[in-house]
């Protein structure tokens, strides 16, 4: 039992990826960033029910918003409280990167992505990619320089064995 309770004291885990968008998207950029949780979100994300796969921040009255991500209630939640699990939560950054985000987004046309969600001391954290839309040609590249990689280890192995 104390072990179990140490390791979760340290707080460092994945709750959910978002592999869709490295294929969907070139990630120029990355953002840690925090975000604005209700209570029964927080119990059902302990229990890893979210789904990022269609979800994307959007600039909404100077201040970035999380849309699109689904966060399932448990059932053991509250009965008084209505829970919306598509709702938009705010982002939390700071006001210089939340200004840069705002440029890049209206003035040079970048979307903005969830990459992951994690624990960092006991705090939800959000990792936010500032992306471009890949064309179906980069998506076709992006796959075969990932098999000719798979290949090159396979190749090296067998050679490093032989010798």
């Amino acid at each position: 039992m104390a072990k179990q309770k140490d390791k979760d004291s340290k707080g460092g885990g994945t709750i959910a990826l978002n592999k869709r968008a490295r294929h969907e998207y070139h990630i120029d950029e990355r953002y840690e960033c925090g975000i604005a949780l209700l209570g029964w979100e927080v119990k059902a994300l302990r229990a890893g029910r979210i789904n990022l796969t269609d979800a994307y921040a959007i600039v909404r009255h100077g201040e970035i918003v999380l849309f699109g991500a689904s966060i399932p209630p448990l059932i053991s939640a509250s009965t008084h409280v209505v829970a919306e699990d598509r709702r938009t939560r705010k982002l939390l950054l700071h006001r210089a990167e939340i200004d840069k985000l705002i440029g890049a987004v209206e003035r040079k046309g970048y979307t903005l992505v969830p990459m992951a969600m994690y624990w960092k001391a006991n705090k939800v954290k959000l990792e936010l990619g500032l992306a471009r839309g890949k064309q179906d040609h980069d998506k076709r590249n992006a796959a075969k320089e990932k098999d000719w990689a798979r290949d090159r280890q396979r190749v090296m192995r067998a050679h490093n064995k032989s010798a």
